[in-house]
């Protein structure tokens, strides 16, 4: 009979390795309400500004798990069904210099604290992003023997940001060791694709996710399906785009993003950082074309209803 578990986030791992012993072992088709601290590890409250932001000394994404399944063998697929996700009441989202897609625009730190009591969340009056918390960080322990830093995604899954793994999705994960060893962190309330100040709406989460086993399945890389339209409390409303035109698809989504922040500027009344900051929540970014050589096209697409 399937098993529901708590795992608490009192203990946490900064690194991905394979010889982090397992603080949990579940069978297939187990279910475990997971706690996850936010990225800052804790460091953010209420009250700070921008002077703190230098202040915080990052190790890694703060990891609740790993959780071995049994089991697991590598080649297997690790199927993590979202159940429920349940953001914390404090959300910050902040940037400073050399990080960030913009950051020769913006060479200075910033902080923006969120109140997150309700399912939208306040940037200033008139705009508010609403709530679709998802985990930043899923992912199984990789095959290479030593420690990995967590910021890059790689084949075991891990910081991939993928803001559609929301409730009512799944993620298959390649299994790349015995058990698995999956771990998890990094919630956002909110964040739109591409993340580009290097932050989302950043929270602490606890996440109701389900696990279960293909053994006649192979995978290189993760994988996911959604139940629902994506983004559908944004989504399904009007949005206004720009564009960025390059031979570079990372020029182009800087250009589309400048842009975006110019739009915000002149026409919604915003700060060049609360506009940076709300394309990192809010705007979603795509990629329009990638055949008409020598150029390709990137849309940065700003929902409307954000503003009332």
């Amino acid at each position: 009979m399937a098993r529901t578990h708590q795992l608490d986030s009192d203990v946490v791992h900064y690194v991905w390795d394979n010889a982090i012993a397992p603080r949990l072992e579940i069978d297939p088709g187990d279910t475990v309400v997971i706690r996850c601290r936010d990225s800052s590890d804790g460091y953010y409250q209420r009250g700070m500004t921008a002077a703190d932001v230098g202040g915080r000394v990052s190790k890694g994404h703060p990891l609740s798990g790993p959780i071995a399944i049994r089991g697991a063998k590598p080649g297997d697929v690790l199927r993590v069904e979202v159940l429920d996700l349940v953001p914390g009441d404090l959300g910050y989202t902040s940037f400073r210099p050399g990080i960030g897609l913009l950051q020769e625009d913006f060479p200075y730190s910033y902080l923006k604290l969120w109140e997150l009591a309700g399912d939208t969340a306040e940037l200033r009056a008139g705009v508010r992003v609403p709530l679709e918390p998802f985990l930043g960080v899923m992912g199984v322990a990789l095959p290479e023997p030593g420690e990995h830093r967590t910021a890059p995604p790689r084949k075991n899954g891990g910081n991939m940001d993928i803001k559609q793994l929301t409730i009512g999705s799944t993620l298959f994960l390649p299994v790349w060791v015995d058990g698995a060893l999956f771990s998890c962190g990094d919630g956002h309330a909110a964040q739109g694709d591409g993340e580009v100040c290097i932050t989302a709406i950043e929270t602490t989460m606890t996440a109701t996710l389900r696990f279960s086993l293909e053994h006649d399945r192979s995978l290189s890389f993760p994988e996911l399906e959604t139940s629902r339209p994506l983004s559908p409390r944004t989504g399904a409303g009007r949005h206004y785009a720009t564009t960025g035109i390059a031979p570079d698809l990372m020029d182009a989504t800087k250009q589309a993003t400048r842009a975006m922040i110019a739009h915000l500027v002149e026409a919604h009344g915003l700060t060049r950082e609360e506009a940076y900051v709300l394309c990192s929540v809010a705007v979603d970014l795509r990629i329009s074309e990638v055949v008409d050589a020598p150029n390709w096209v990137v849309s940065a697409f700003l929902p409307l209803a954000l503003f009332g």
